[in-house]
């Protein structure tokens, strides 16, 4: 399954989450791929593609980052992936 992930950093700015990125690294569980992501022009989101078998494989991962950021998570599909079932 794919997710768009939409995190938004509570203290307003990225600096904190790049901080620990530099030591944790991203901190994924084992089951969970990273595929890219995205800052918005006004650098208040960053969007990033994972993916994982279910939705509660990320949650390890979001408990990692969850004092420094808050989570949207949207179960997304490709275009093909509609297009064939429709």
């Amino acid at each position: 399954m794919l997710f768009m992930i939409i995190e938004h950093p509570k203290s307003g700015d990225f600096r904190a989450v790049g901080d620990r990125f530099q030591v944790h690294g991203r901190m994924l569980p084992e089951n969970v791929v990273y595929h890219a992501s995205w800052i918005d022009a006004q650098n208040s989101r960053c969007f990033q593609i994972m993916e994982s078998p279910n939705r509660e494989a990320l949650d390890p991962w979001i408990t990692a980052w969850n004092d420094l950021v808050d989570f949207e998570v949207v179960r997304v599909q490709t275009s093909a992936e509609f297009w064939a079932t429709v």
